[in-house]
């Protein structure tokens, strides 16, 4: 049987480009103006937005990556998941998917890229959006992934940049994807912590739409390639605030920390955790770790919410509702250097 992973020179590493990499290639862009324009990427947000009428914005993203795992089909369903998440982050619906694909043909036989194309398909109709084709290459590794056409309502778009001073910070699935599909690769990840990844990966975030149709929260973000840090990051920086995390309140993956002491750290964590240096503040007593896991570049991650305190309960309500992986409140934005991030324990 042919080991997808095997063929990936970057398997475990949600991105070859860190988030301060990317940071200095956009700036050399022009940037674009437009009044239909809502969302570019000056706030570093997951999608664009470009308003059609008073009632419809467009939302449209792109991703894809070689595999995180050996199983074709599930290596499609995690790919389509993850882009489907990024309109659900802005709070749209999925309306239209694309196939990209990229296939080693003297490693890749037909039979086995079919099911990648099923594993992505399944999850895109699940989502209740349309395939409509794609383009295909070949390449030196496997490379799948969509780019997705949603639609949201223009006043209830939800950007990195509305969150609000004293807002809540709560997330939706659990931390430790990276590490543990680079446990994968070095065949050290146990069946349950692969059961438990794969379970997270391919967890549609669809109760974004769910959150922003009810205008339930201020902002919101899914936690994928430059980890949890880098993203909170973009969001205290494009809404010119400082957040504070409770390290305790994090949830995180069975083992992970285990497999974090037996070197099973992909290479986009370690540059994540690199860049974070900059803007965050440790408490004294974290273990390497600690804080490690919360610079773990993750793959089809959960959604960061920026809630008032008063509409708390309605949310967290919503989430277990739809069953989502997680809902824990796991810090707050409080006003102060915009971008800034402490790291502490809980009561401290």
């Amino acid at each position: 049987m042919i080991k997808l992973t095997s063929l990936s020179s970057c398997a475990g590493c949600a991105s070859k480009l860190g988030p301060k990499d990317l940071e200095n290639i956009l700036s050399k862009l022009s940037p674009v103006e437009d009044p239909r324009l809502l969302i570019g990427s000056n706030t570093s947000d997951d999608a664009a937005v470009y308003q059609l009428d008073e009632e419809r914005a467009l939302v449209q993203t792109v991703d894809f990556f070689t595999p995180i795992v050996d199983d074709p089909y599930t290596y499609g369903q995690i790919a389509a998941t993850n882009a489907l998440s990024d309109v659900y982050a802005m709070g749209g619906t999925p309306l239209t998917a694309l196939n990209i694909v990229g296939i080693p043909e003297d490693k890749v036989t037909p039979d086995v890229a079919l099911e990648i194309l099923k594993g992505g398909a399944d999850k895109v109709k699940e989502a209740g959006a349309l395939l409509v084709g794609g383009h295909s290459i070949r390449a030196q590794e496997p490379i799948y992934g969509l780019s997705v056409t949603g639609i949201v309502h223009p006043k209830k778009v939800l950007s990195n940049a509305s969150a609000k001073e004293g807002d809540l910070l709560i997330l939706t699935k659990p931390l430790g994807t990276g590490v543990i599909t680079t446990a994968i690769k070095r065949e050290k990840a146990a069946p349950d912590q692969v059961e438990e990844a794969v379970r997270s990966m391919t967890a549609l975030n669809k109760v974004g739409h769910l959150l922003s149709e009810r205008s339930l929260v201020n902002g919101m973000t899914d936690v994928t390639g430059f980890g949890l840090l880098s993203h909170l990051h973009e969001m205290t920086t494009a809404s010119h605030l400082e957040a504070e995390i409770d390290f305790e309140a994090v949830p995180v993956m069975d083992g992970v920390f285990d497999l974090i002491r037996n070197g099973c750290v992909p290479g986009g964590t370690r540059s994540n955790f690199d860049h974070a240096t900059d803007f965050v503040e440790w408490e004294d007593g974290f273990q390497d770790e600690e804080k490690l896991i919360l610079a773990d570049a993750q793959t089809s991650g959960g959604l960061l919410i920026s809630v008032s305190k008063e509409k708390e309960k309605e949310v967290l309500d919503l989430l277990q509702k739809e069953g989502t992986l997680a809902s824990a409140v796991i810090g707050r934005m409080d006003s102060g250097e915009g971008g800034r991030i402490r790291v502490k324990r809980h009561g401290k």
